[in-house]
C-alpha cells in the first residue's frame, strides 16, 4: 500500500468516525424534535381549557360584580340617611354652641352686674332665703295644726 491508500483509509475511519457521532446527534435532535411535537399537539386542547377557565372566570367575576353594585344600591340610602343624620347633629351642635354664647354673654352681663351692685345682691340673696325659710317654717306649723284636728 502506498501513502496514498493509507492516507484515503485514514480519511475514510475519520469520515466513519463522523458520521457516527453525527448519527448520534441528529437521533437526539430527532427525540427533541418528537417532544416538541408531542407538546405542539397538546398545545391547542390545553389553549381551549385555558380559555374554559378564563370565560368561566369572567362569568363569575361579572356576577360577583352584578351582586355588589346591587348591594350598594341597596345600601345607598342608608349612606344618606346617616349624612342626613351627620348634617342635622351638625346644625343642631351649631345651635348649642350659639345658645351656649347667649347664655355666656348673659352670665357675663350678671356678673357685672352683681359686681356694680356689690354687697346689696348677697344681703338680698340672703334676705330671700330668710324669707322663704320663714314661709315654710309657717306652712308646716299650719300642715301640723291642721292634721292634728
Amino acid at each position: 500500500m502506498d501513502f496514498l491508500g493509507i492516507g484515503v483509509l485514514i480519511i475514510g475511519i475519520a469520515f466513519a468516525i463522523v458520521s457516527i457521532f453525527l448519527i448520534k446527534a441528529l437521533n437526539n435532535l430527532a427525540n427533541v424534535l418528537k417532544g416538541v411535537r408531542k407538546t405542539v399537539d397538546q398545545l391547542p386542547e390545553q389553549l381551549d381549557s385555558v380559555i374554559k377557565e378564563t370565560t368561566g372566570v369572567l362569568h363569575q367575576s361579572n356576577d360577583t360584580l352584578a351582586d355588589v353594585n346591587e348591594k350598594i344600591r341597596a345600601l345607598s340610602p342608608l349612606f344618606y340617611i346617616v349624612g342626613d343624620i351627620g348634617e342635622s347633629s351638625r346644625k343642631l351642635t351649631s345651635s348649642l354652641v350659639d345658645v351656649t354664647h347667649t347664655i355666656k354673654t348673659s352670665t357675663h352681663e350678671g356678673e357685672q352686674k352683681i359686681n356694680e351692685e356689690g354687697w346689696r345682691g348677697i344681703y338680698g340673696a340672703l334676705a330671700l332665703t330668710y324669707y322663704l325659710s320663714q314661709k315654710r317654717k309657717a306652712l308646716k306649723s299650719a300642715q301640723i295644726k291642721s292634721t292634728s284636728v
